[in-house]
């Protein structure tokens, strides 16, 4: 039996098994089961397309952060993309007209954020179906998604979603907050510093089991599902940003407009690609999704530079910021003073570990 048989006869026997306590055990298997099959589906592709010459979407990155722009064919992002960019994304009426990946970058408060437009996606992506394997392969190397969908064809989201999870990309949830550690006898020891009330103690060690773990400290530090405990015990799950971007409202009235997006959820920008609608907006959530800081360097005693900053992710500190400015510097780091967000006062001494926001003047001085 097949690597894809075996996949469909699991996702039949899990649709057709009630959820209930007394089921927990057996979908819970049936799913680490489905996920491991899954994971060595992709391993096999992988192997029988070494060597064979087929190209995949590989694109140097460039600038601070990298989003890819993913949606079925002739929803606008070609459009989108010569929009935000001075990138030359052939546009047509037609579907298919993008056929590689084509790379943009947008110039946005100091930073630079590479744009990708990949050909369009199929339902069955993730599978293979039109090259989508290679497309999505894409999305898992950036640290952005951006979901375009046509406002009269919003069914197309789920579908999206769908594949993007098929393929372990997790959007906009933090990864599991699970301890692993494999030893090489004892059997499998699962401890919780919080308490567990949707799955069983036979369940987890069951999961545990399927997904390889036979000897194992496991700590859970969350309250965890079926879905959470398997992406957690995995090793190849891609968490980041994902933006739906509802394209084409010049299309549809105010009210088709205000009705369409009830069914959308709460990360979205509506906007027309055709006539630059809310294109100002869309940048800005893009910038802030990125988790994107720009830190503006101050020498001492002379004002801080505000035209080139310092762009780093998520939530540097000030050992950081040394590191990217000189490499050795933290070691001859004789202060650092801080205005802005970050800084209980101007000009505030800080350590290494002080952590920088968005905005910060930084001034560092060296012994050397």
């Amino acid at each position: 039996m097949s690597f894809d048989e075996k996949i469909k006869e699991i996702e039949d026997e899990i649709k057709k098994t009630p959820s209930n306590k007394a089921t927990q055990g057996h979908l819970g298997k049936l799913k680490a089961k489905l996920a491991v099959l899954h994971d060595r589906s992709d391993l096999e592709r992988s192997v029988k397309k070494s060597g064979t010459g087929s190209h995949g979407y590989n694109v140097k990155k460039l600038g601070n952060a990298t989003a890819v722009f993913v949606g079925f064919p002739s929803v606008g992002k070609s459009t989108l993309l010569n929009r935000l960019t001075n990138a030359e994304s052939r546009v047509a009426a037609y579907e298919f007209t993008t056929l590689d990946v084509v790379p943009g970058v947008m110039k946005y408060r100091g930073a630079y954020i590479q744009l990708l437009d990949v050909p369009g996606i199929l339902e069955d992506a993730s599978a293979g179906r039109g090259r989508g394997r290679e497309v999505l392969a894409a999305v898992r190397g950036a640290d952005m998604v951006l979901i375009v969908v046509d406002i009269k064809k919003l069914n197309q989201l789920e579908i999206i979603k769908s594949e993007i999870l098929r393929s372990n990309i997790r959007p906009n949830v933090n990864p599991p907050d699970i301890l692993s550690r494999k030893k090489d006898r004892g059997g499998v020891n699962i401890t919780s510093t919080v308490k567990q009330t949707k799955l069983s103690k036979d369940t987890m060690n069951g999961i545990a089991r399927e997904m390889g773990y036979m000897n194992a400290d496991i700590v859970l530090r969350e309250e965890v599902t079926s879905e959470r405990m398997i992406d957690g015990l995995a090793n190849n799950r891609v968490y980041m940003p994902m933006l739906v971007v509802v394209n084409k409202i010049d299309t549809v009235s105010s009210e088709e407009i205000k009705q369409a997006l009830l069914t959308v959820g709460d990360n979205y920008v509506a906007v027309s690609a055709e006539n630059g609608e809310n294109m100002e907006l869309l940048r800005k959530k893009i910038f802030g999704m990125t988790k994107l800081v720009r830190i503006y360097m101050k020498p001492p005693g002379k004002p801080a530079d505000r035209v080139k900053p310092l762009i780093m992710k998520g939530t540097p500190t000030i050992e950081a910021a040394c590191a990217k400015t000189r490499a050795d510097s933290i070691k001859y780091l004789k202060s650092a003073r801080v205005w802005g967000p970050s800084a209980k006062f101007a000009g505030q001494r800080v350590g290494p570990e002080h952590i920088l926001q968005d905005e910060d003047e930084l001034e560092l001085a060296f012994s050397k």
